[in-house]
């Protein structure tokens, strides 16, 4: 099951979250056309709608963006967060004094649209995955400044994150292991440098690295780029208390043979293309006066 907005964000997170917001906020300026038209304690209400099919995933933003604009909202949530539902369906009701709510309107469609979206393709990639016990993560290829919010809307759709920042998990990559000059001798640097050690992921190209990885008994390895026979013969050489991973390039049309591939499947698939590729959900948000 999804990990639920309270739960997932830690209180650092949500203070990333908050900076994220307030940024689209300086970047659209002051409404000067609103402040112009309306008088600040004019009430006026919106309903958001799903235009299309589509999980609804980014509700508890709206919130925060109010009160970034220091207005506290009369909301009514129609949907619950993370849900599927059929086109034309209204989510959400808001009253709101009219510069705040016209001023609101954009960025809470951004982020919504932004984050349903890609649920809605990380939840293909998922369904794709039934049955093989495997599971679909995603990456750091995320937005520059929304990564909590991107990998949260991956995890609401079913799937799993990589890691949220460099801390979390340590992944050697070739520059890591030219430097030390072996996968051996950088995998012992970083046991000497950090007491407790993080977990260590190797990312190898070729069977060799695989088998040193294996020896230095880390506790992931990824299979980058590999494909047919030889990624089942990597997969083949790791035994059971090391995770596997396979990255580099998978598509939805690529995903389950890659899972299937050999007898000893990767206990983990990871996808770039859920947050730098995934098409915004259709929302709209009408408003009018309040009678």
């Amino acid at each position: 099951m999804p990990t639920p907005w309270s739960q997932y964000f830690t209180e650092e997170a949500l203070e990333l979250t908050r900076r994220s917001i307030r940024l689209a906020l300086d970047e659209d300026g002051r409404d000067l056309t609103s402040i112009g038209v309306f008088t600040p304690d004019v009430p006026m209400r919106a309903r958001i709608v799903a235009k299309e099919a589509t999980r609804v995933v980014g509700l508890p933003l709206i919130p925060m963006v109010f009160e970034a604009i220091g207005c506290t909202p009369a909301l009514s949530f129609l949907v619950e967060e993370a849900s599927q539902v059929p086109a034309m369906t209204e989510v959400v009701r808001i009253q709101a004094p009219a510069t705040a709510l016209l001023r609101a309107e954009r960025i809470i469609l951004n982020f919504v649209a932004h984050l349903s979206g890609i649920a809605n393709l990380t939840a293909r990639y998922v369904k794709e995955l039934e049955g093989t016990g495997v599971t679909l993560l995603d990456t750091r290829k995320t937005t520059p400044g929304m990564r909590w919010i991107e990998k949260y809307a991956v995890q609401a759709a079913g799937a799993g994150n990589h890691r949220r920042n460099l801390e979390e998990l340590l992944m050697l990559k070739d520059n890591h292991i030219d430097q030390a000059g072996s996968i051996t001798r950088a995998v012992e640097r970083l046991r000497d440098a950090w007491k407790p050690c993080p977990p260590i992921e190797v990312e190898c190209r070729t069977l060799d690295h695989v088998r040193e990885a294996v020896a230095c008994r880390v506790e992931r390895i990824m299979m980058d780029n590999m494909r047919g026979p030889l990624l089942a013969e990597a997969l083949e050489l790791v035994p059971e208390g090391i995770e596997t991973e396979v990255s580099g390039g998978v598509t939805l049309d690529s995903l389950r043979q890659l899972a299937l591939a050999a007898p000893r499947r990767p206990d983990f698939i990871s996808v770039g293309r859920l947050t730098h590729s995934a098409v915004s959900a259709d929302f709209s948000m009408t408003l009018q006066p309040h009678s």
